[in-house]
């Protein structure tokens, strides 16, 4: 099937309302895209990334006559007579194919492979993730995903209570299961990230030892490994939940963090935690720390 693209620049503020007009007028995906390269990091909890200058892509079956579109939102007062739009027409490819062809299985440590669930694990003797990559969910490639299967990758977690604080696809959680912990409880804001990791863990026969929860439902309890891989600002705003998963004595992973962030984090968790050289991969780092027992390191 072929495809077309409706592509329109904004400003961020008309960005939502741009997008929601070519929903309407039968758009069957609208994305948003930085119109000029701008760096952007930490997007609140829940709330769309959106550029101070946005481009609005709304996806067309080829066969539309988006004249007609076009004529539509041209009286829309964020837009406007005469609007600036480029049309670009998709090729017709088997898209699905093209997509499950970009990724491979990829090694993390000694021990750790994520394979997509559709290609043969390279060694059937290794700790196989088999993972199916999604659009907003971690697969191994991001290098702060990659950081904390690497550390999960030494680390002896057997018989061990994992907390993923921020599950995103289940990958860090279906990981610490696989290497032989007890147990693990994901924490996520978005409910299709838990049912993800929920479908992930099950791909994986782990779904058993699994529990996960919103932030409202979360559960009080004490893990020997708490992991959060999210991003600098909701680490220290959220710093005493997430120190107060962590046992004493309990290790402590936090990524998705830039490397010029990494000393601001930590100050919000230093009271309380031991760390240990932070790990570096390209602009991005690893904080590994042990929670000292009450009252140690406590002022």
């Amino acid at each position: 099937m072929a495809w077309q693209q409706l592509k329109i620049n904004v400003k961020a503020e008309h960005a939502e309302a741009v997008g929601d007009m070519l929903t309407a007028n039968k758009a069957l995906a609208v994305t948003f895209v930085d119109a000029k390269d701008t760096p952007m990091y930490e997007p609140k909890p829940g709330e769309i990334m959106l550029w101070p200058d946005t481009q609005v892509v709304g996806l067309f079956d080829a066969a539309d006559d988006l004249s007609f579109v076009i004529k539509r939102l041209e009286k829309a007062k964020a837009l406007g007579k005469g609007f600036v739009h480029v049309v670009d027409q998709l090729e017709d490819k088997d898209w699905v194919r093209e997509w499950m062809e970009s990724f491979h299985p990829m090694q993390f440590g000694e021990r750790l492979w994520i394979c997509p669930s559709w290609l043969d694990a390279p060694d059937p003797n290794a700790v196989n993730i088999l993972l199916d990559p999604g659009l907003a969910f971690g697969t191994g490639t991001h290098p702060t995903t990659s950081l904390c299967l690497q550390w999960l990758d030494k680390a002896d977690v057997e018989g061990k209570t994992v907390v993923d604080f921020g599950c995103g696809s289940g990958i860090l959680a279906i990981a610490a299961l696989k290497l032989d912990a007890a147990k693990v409880i994901g924490i996520d804001i978005d409910p299709q990230a838990l049912e993800a990791t929920i479908d992930n863990a099950t791909r994986n026969k782990v779904e058993n030892r699994l529990s996960v929860f919103l932030p409202a439902n979360q559960p009080e309890l004490k893990a020997d490994i708490v992991m959060a891989n999210i991003l600098a600002a909701p680490l220290k705003e959220l710093s005493a939940v997430i120190s107060n998963y962590c046992a004493d004595n309990g290790q402590l992973i936090m990524s998705g963090i830039l490397v010029e962030q990494a000393d601001e984090v930590m100050s919000h968790y230093a009271k309380q935690f031991t760390f240990e050289a932070v790990e570096v991969e390209g602009e991005w780092v690893r904080l590994s720390a042990q929670k000292n027992k009450t009252g140690v390191g406590e002022k």
